[in-house]
């Protein structure tokens, strides 16, 4: 007996800038549909985090903290412990023993991994109704009021948005730039940590079309 083919296209719902309903989107099922690999987003979330590291950390050594340039007492016949420098790491003020040293951080992933972790997230944030697709996203004004105005219609005030856009929009980076919680980034640049450091994702249908076009199988 053969089994049926499942399809590979999905509906996802599509609102106005004002909040109303404006329609359905078909979305690819292989980018918004899939089961969350759970592993695989976390190998990638590492992997950001890491390369995310300055590396700048260090401590001063016996040979870099400054005195200690002579002998602090004779060697013999004062009833006390030998000392031959006061950058001794046991003295107050002395270098540090295998301390942390500058060195560089980077972990990579395969391409495949990273495009299945973004896959994943997209598809969670899809089934747990935190993928919020509006019709078009411009700005007639750089006005953040006027952008606290368009999430409050969109019940996101108060919320962590991450927004995903095409191209550059000046008057929406003015408006956004001041808000706490709220990051603009290009879809096509999107990454695994852009996608899940959020508790919703604001994303146009151009951007929509961006990104199943980079990680659709």
């Amino acid at each position: 007996m053969e089994q049926s083919l499942l399809p590979s296209k999905m509906k996802l719902n599509v609102v106005k800038i004002d909040g109303s309903k404006s329609g359905d989107l078909t979305a690819e099922k292989s980018v918004f549909g899939i089961a969350p690999n759970a592993a695989v987003v976390r190998q990638a979330i590492l992997a950001e985090l890491t390369n995310m590291r300055q590396g700048t950390h260090a401590t001063k050594n016996r040979a870099m903290v400054n005195g200690g340039g002579r002998k602090p007492w004779k060697q013999k016949g004062r009833g006390v412990a030998r000392a031959g420098t006061t950058r001794s790491p046991i003295w107050r003020g002395g270098g540090v023993v295998f301390g942390p040293e500058p060195h560089g951080y980077s972990k990579k992933i395969p391409k495949k991994v990273g495009k299945l972790a973004r896959r994943s997230l997209l598809s969670s944030k899809a089934a747990d109704g935190s993928l919020l697709i509006i019709d078009e996203l411009k700005m007639e004004s750089h006005k953040t009021s006027e952008f606290v105005t368009i999430l409050k219609n969109l019940g996101l005030d108060g919320k962590k948005v991450t927004i995903l856009v095409t191209g550059s929009d000046l008057n929406l980076d003015r408006a956004t730039r001041n808000l706490k919680n709220v990051y603009l980034v290009e879809a096509s640049k999107a990454s695994a940590y852009d996608l899940i450091d959020c508790e919703i994702i604001l994303i146009d249908k151009a951007s929509i079309a961006v990104l199943t076009d980079i990680l659709k199988q």
